[in-house]
């Protein structure tokens, strides 16, 4: 029997909100010194450090506190491994020479990504030499971190920071000690950049003194040109992931880890017939997974890990993805990058991107982290009726075209400008 939708399932009226249209143009008053400290090279940073590195009147510089290896950067992961894409190529950068590397060296201890991992003395003479009009920070848990801020706040330079922490994974005791904490910790900055709306509520509790919109993005036209192309073999890589082609088929991509909470997705889809799981990833959990879609016979691909240009066939062979997340999931980028290669997404409540990116019914679905029996009923509504992933994939493609690169260099250059105090500050 069909399966009817209960009232919030149920296709949208008209009149749903229209995203923000992209920003495609960035303009600077005048020129502008901008330094960034960043622990090491993330591949969601980078086409961020690109776009501002190439905005005309922008002087770019990145330091990075850290050079992974491949096994280092496999952390969490469950393989090493090394991008496919370079993450340091289109941007003036800095590799600093790391104390806590050279004594690894000496002690043969392992890199745990731990605050204290990060030791950069050097930021201080770079800073003061450099004399920034603003000076970006990715955070304050390392140890290179503060030696920024303390040299930034003897040469006088602002600072600004983009974080995308959320409120809700602070129990209430250590609320009542950040409050104490950040207040005065946060006004060191001139302005918080916020990756969306949790975080800016996040900066406002913890008494921010200006918040400025910076979001988190993926390269939105990279993934949908690799999504063309990887559409026009969809039926082959289907074919060869042992996939029916009548089957919609589901996507979880991510580390397989506890607070992923993949089994939760396996849990959900036992037993649902038209069904079919891409895993994509690695980790603790991978071996649990295997054998919990094979004892229930739930027809499943796993991938292992994949690279960024790699994993564009999942997206293009997928009809949904899922991000079924606990807490201190503070985004959730893969449904950026799901929704700009035309996927509707299905996440839990905890993830950061909710409130931004998901709307029920129009870019995907949420649902209260661990109810595996409201994701089983959703996706048993989505089997039901086909067409709605195809519908719901257009709308979330546009949603997500307004959280790019782009918007977020604007957020980061109108708080540099309004630092400098080149500009007014944002009302």
């Amino acid at each position: 029997m069909t399966a009817q939708p209960p009232e919030r399932l149920r296709t949208p009226d008209s009149g749903q909100p229209v995203p923000a249209a992209p920003v495609t143009s960035l303009v600077v008053r005048t020129p502008i010194r901008i330094g960034v400290l960043a622990t090491h090279p993330i591949q969601y940073h980078a086409p961020l450090y690109r776009v501002l590195g190439s905005t005309p009147g922008v002087d770019l510089t990145v330091y990075f506190a850290h050079k992974p290896t491949s096994v280092e950067q496999g952390i969490g992961y469950g393989v090493p491994f090394a991008w496919d894409l370079d993450l340091t190529d289109g941007y003036r950068h800095v590799w600093l020479r790391n104390e806590a590397d050279a004594r690894r060296t000496e002690s043969g201890a392992p890199f745990r990504d731990r605050p204290r991992d990060y030791d950069t003395p050097e930021i201080a003479t770079r800073i003061a030499r450099e004399r920034f009009d603003a000076f970006m920070l990715t955070g304050w848990r390392t140890r290179s971190d503060w030696q920024a801020m303390r040299a930034c706040e003897a040469t006088g330079t602002p600072m600004i920071v983009r974080g995308d922490s959320q409120l809700r994974d602070d129990s209430f005791g250590k609320r009542v000690l950040k409050r104490l904490m950040y207040r005065r910790l946060l006004r060191r900055f001139e302005a918080c950049l916020s990756v969306g709306e949790r975080s800016a509520e996040y900066f406002r509790y913890y008494g921010a003194r200006r918040i400025i919109p910076a979001p988190h993005f993926i390269d939105n036209a990279a993934f949908a040109e690799r999504a063309v192309v990887a559409r026009a073999r969809r039926e082959t890589t289907r074919h060869r992931w042992g996939i029916n082609r009548t089957s919609m088929v589901v996507l979880f991509a991510g580390k397989l880890i506890p607070r992923k909470r993949p089994l939760d997705l396996i849990r959900a889809v036992r037993g649902l017939l038209g069904i079919h799981l891409i895993i994509v990833g690695d980790g603790e959990l991978k071996g649990e997974c295997r054998r919990q879609t094979s004892r229930f016979s739930i027809p499943s691909t796993f991938t292992g890990f994949l690279n960024q240009t790699a994993i564009t066939d999942a997206y293009a062979s997928a009809d949904v993805l899922v991000l079924p997340s606990g807490r201190h999931e503070t985004w959730g980028l893969v449904v950026n990058e799901a929704m700009a290669s035309g996927l509707p997404a299905v996440v839990s409540d905890s993830a950061g991107c909710v409130p931004d990116l998901i709307r029920d019914g129009e870019t995907g679905y949420s649902f209260a982290e661990g109810d595996t029996d409201d994701l089983r009923q959703i996706l048993t509504y989505l089997v039901d009726h086909p067409g709605e992933t195809a519908r719901m994939g257009q709308a979330a493609s546009a949603r997500v075209a307004s959280y790019s690169p782009a918007a977020a260099a604007a957020g980061v250059l109108s708080a540099a400008e309004a630092a400098a105090g080149r500009a007014p500050w944002p009302s």
